[in-house]
């Protein structure tokens, strides 16, 4: 005899309902719309022009600021002792020549403080706000915008492919420089490697000359030059006169001459000058990368020179 057993199902067990309530809200339908190629959007258009335009901002700047931190160099203690040419004309800046030419004219017998050359106007002329051109002008005169001094120092490099270079570095931050530049010197295949030895440690000032001068004319400028104690004598492409002189004399010599030629000064600066041949590079995508990484040095606001 066999038994069955029947178990019934219990209230856990019975089928749950599916439905449930769905809010007016949630029934909407979405929305799509295509993606449009960059060459239909009006900011891809947009974002390359005023990355372009703005590169060119920082560049100009870059040379404002590093121009005022020299002649701030220069200056006998917060003050400056301005003379370029017989009307004693003083450029805002080089770099904005060919933009707007704008002097001011002074007597060059008198001394003028930097902040008052570079007043609300001046400073227009690159777009540089007031606090930037302060620190330039303490950079030039050896302190940073804390009022710490600067260290200076050099970095030697060499850039494929055997381009020998000596960055003059000041700054207020030896460490963070440092890493920044050899970062970047890595970035161009570069190396860190002793180049001194390679370059002349010189003065050179170029005054403002006529391109079409003859050569014997340009020999009495070059008699002028030497008998003021000018170590050499050159006439760049535009006509202007390049001279060469010791550190030490650089500045004074730039004024002596430019009196006695009655022409005013267009840079006066101490460089490392090759003290071998010069040899052209041919190599195109060598010379791209180059020019780049003088660029970004350039725009690096603790490198005073190349």
């Amino acid at each position: 005899m066999s038994t069955r057993v029947f178990v019934l199902p219990s209230r856990s067990f019975a089928p749950r309902s599916t439905a449930f309530a769905i809010c007016a809200q949630c029934r909407r339908s979405f929305a799509s719309s295509a993606v449009l190629n960059s060459g239909h959007n009006r900011w891809s258009k947009i974002r390359h022009e005023k990355g372009a335009a703005d590169a060119k901002k920082n560049t100009q700047r870059s040379g404002f600021a590093k121009n005022l931190t020299l002649w701030s160099r220069y200056a006998d203690g917060a003050r400056y002792s301005v003379w370029a040419g017989p009307e004693s004309q003083f450029a805002a800046s080089r770099r904005d020549r060919s933009r707007k030419e704008r002097y001011l004219e002074r007597d060059g017998s008198e001394t003028y403080k930097p902040q008052k050359i570079y007043s609300n106007e001046d400073r227009g002329l690159a777009g540089m706000p007031k606090a930037n051109i302060d620190i330039a002008i303490a950079r030039g005169q050896g302190k940073s915008s804390s009022g710490v001094g600067l260290e200076a120092m050099t970095l030697e490099v060499m850039i494929p492919p055997a381009v020998a270079m000596v960055i003059e570095i000041e700054t207020d931050n030896k460490q963070r420089v440092l890493q920044d530049l050899r970062s970047l010197v890595k970035k161009h295949r570069g190396t860190v490697t002793p180049t001194a030895f390679l370059f002349d440690r010189l003065g050179r000032s170029v005054l403002k000359g006529d391109p079409e001068v003859d050569e014997e004319k340009f020999d009495d400028v070059m008699m002028i030059a030497v008998d003021a104690g000018a170590e050499d004598v050159q006439q760049d492409k535009s006509g202007n006169v390049v001279v060469w002189t010791q550190p030490h004399e650089t500045h004074q010599k730039a004024q002596d001459l430019s009196r006695e030629l009655q022409t005013e000064i267009i840079s006066s600066e101490i460089v490392w000058s090759p003290s071998g041949d010069k040899v052209k590079l041919d190599d195109e995508e060598a010379a791209t990368n180059i020019a780049a990484f003088l660029t970004a040095l350039q725009e690096y606001p603790d490198v005073q020179g190349v």
